[in-house]
């Protein structure tokens, strides 16, 4: 599941549970926002990484 859609799901389950009175839907959709949150920021250290390698790559193959 992608960071996104993890974030939407813990927002809602944290506004039903809100609602409803229910401590543990509530804590469940905290929960699933900072999966989403972790998967955001992994997403963007991959991407940096990617870049670094392939500015490494570059200037390997100009010497």
């Amino acid at each position: 599941m992608s960071g996104t859609t993890d974030d939407f799901k813990g927002r809602a389950k944290e506004a039903a549970g809100a609602i409803t009175g229910d401590e543990d839907l509530k804590n469940e959709g905290k929960a699933d926002q900072v999966a989403g949150s972790i998967k955001h920021k992994a997403e963007d250290a991959k991407n940096w990484i990617e870049e670094k390698v392939d500015e490494v790559k570059e200037r390997l193959h100009k010497d």
